[in-house]
């Protein structure tokens, strides 16, 4: 059957082509005509010509009506063609039981009615080496009807469907019983939306090949002092440099699925554990940054004690004001308790909720504080810094850590050993085959005075 792209390009080139025609008619017509009116003429000044002249105006005639007579024949086969292509495009229509639908929606249905006749042909043998299946073979009608049936019969037994629905149902009958699915049954699936926190992008990464980082770690600095001219110079002290271990853990996870759901599944089932595996570990590794303990997995933002600027090993807690509740008060504080250094690359880190309240507070001046990003990619900003959710950090409540801010590369590292990877194993487990899927990262804070955490209290 042709396609209607097919269609419409014959109808256009026919056209052109009547153009051309006519248009050759046309001109010599004219050229008939006029040599009718110089015969004409010159019969007013001939008259002993009279004889000839009838003869010459009779053939004229003749091959003007021929030619009139071309061109009726023209048209009336342009008129007969079009008519066999406009049919050929109601038939497609027909096919689909949807006339006037839009071509991609009516290729789409006809592709699954072709694809479901070959698998019901299939299984009951008559499929054969030498079978074509051709469009106009399809009835659209009777795989839609079977699709209804076949959604009613998951509601209830098939002795129960009307007369006409388990007709309907023959269509997609199985030898060795049940029912084919029908091929258009949706791939789609829905998927629960997780929130995370953004730490695994504003920290700095390492890659390593051993089980753990060291980095080395400068608190100190060297001895110096003013002397006069002849005065002696005694030593000065030098500074000391400690060092940082930073392990890995291992993340993992094993689940598996049956042969059989492997290969006759509408969806990658493969694919989709994978993508299922690696967001999880994504939100495990997420949650860790920011309140792991440090045991089997990486220590937190959130979990050292609090203490003063410049002490490795405590990070500096910002009271809110309030007992129970933030205030605008306690996050001005909290911008003037950085150094200017990490100011520059500063983040606000709290959950939705959080958010969701701190947009409300307004400045002496009577404007919010909170600046919505005007621009697709870039985030809010709050005092002058761009605010991150992120709903791995807790609610806000007396004595809790509900918000965090500071220059989070600077402060905290994470430390990569290995990425997402995956054995199938088909034997340990049969008829299922499982995914042992694994990743060993680690995580913590180097730099202490990076950033500092809002309180809830007085």
């Amino acid at each position: 059957m042709p396609e209607l792209k097919d269609v419409l390009e014959d109808v256009q080139r026919e056209v052109k082509k009547f153009g051309d025609d006519v248009g050759t008619l046309k001109t010599s017509m004219e050229k008939d005509l006029k040599a009718v009116r110089e015969l004409a003429e010159k019969a007013g000044t001939d008259a002993a010509a009279g004889t000839q002249l009838k003869k010459d105006l009779e053939n004229l005639s003749r091959g003007v009506e021929e030619k009139h007579a071309a061109i009726e024949a023209k048209v009336k086969e342009m008129m007969e063609k079009a008519q066999k292509e406009a049919d050929a495009i109601l038939a497609i229509e027909k096919k689909l039981g949807r006339p006037g639908a839009g071509g991609g929606d009516q290729e789409s249905v006809l592709k699954h009615a072709t694809e479901f006749k070959r698998v019901a042909m299939s299984r009951r043998g008559e499929l054969k080496l030498t079978t074509s299946l051709n469009p106009e073979d399809v009835n659209v009608d009777e795989y839609k009807a079977y699709q209804n049936a076949f959604k009613m019969s998951l509601r209830r037994e098939i002795n129960q469907l009307t007369g006409d629905e388990q007709k309907a149902m023959m269509v997609g009958s199985d030898p060795d019983g049940g029912y084919l699915v029908p091929t258009q049954t949706s791939s789609r699936i829905i998927t629960k939306v997780y929130e995370t926190s953004p730490i695994d992008e504003l920290a700095y990464h390492e890659t390593i090949t051993t089980d753990a980082l060291l980095i080395a770690i400068d608190t100190d600095e060297a001895g110096a002092g003013w002397v006069g001219e002849t005065e002696a110079r005694p030593e000065t002290s030098t500074p000391q440099v400690g060092e940082q271990r930073i392990p890995v853990h291992e993340i993992y996870a094993k689940p598996k699925a049956t042969q059989q759901l492997l290969e006759d599944a509408g969806i990658d089932i493969e694919a989709w554990l994978e993508r299922k595996v690696s967001e999880k570990f994504a939100r495990m590794r997420a949650l860790a940054f920011i309140s792991g303990n440090g045991i089997k997995k990486p220590r937190g933002i959130l979990t050292y004690p609090a203490g003063s600027a410049g002490v490795r090993g405590t990070i500096a807690q910002i009271p809110s004001g309030h007992a129970t509740l933030l205030t605008d008060n306690g996050l001005v504080t909290m911008t003037f308790s950085l150094k200017d250094k990490y100011l520059a690359n500063a983040n606000w880190l709290m959950k939705r909720g959080t958010l969701g309240a701190v947009m409300l507070f307004k400045d002496l001046n009577g404007q919010y504080m909170w600046r919505p990003g005007l621009e697709a990619g870039k985030p809010s900003m709050l005092l002058g810094y761009n605010v991150r959710r992120a709903d791995d950090m807790p609610t806000v409540g007396a004595g809790t850590l509900p918000v965090a801010f500071g220059d989070f590369r600077a402060g905290y590292t994470v430390v990569d050993r290995l990425g997402i990877r995956t054995l199938r194993d088909p034997y340990s487990s049969k008829p299922f085959v499982e995914f042992y899927t694994r990743q060993r990262v680690g995580g913590d804070v180097v730099d202490f005075e990076a950033y500092a955490l809002q309180v809830v209290g007085t």
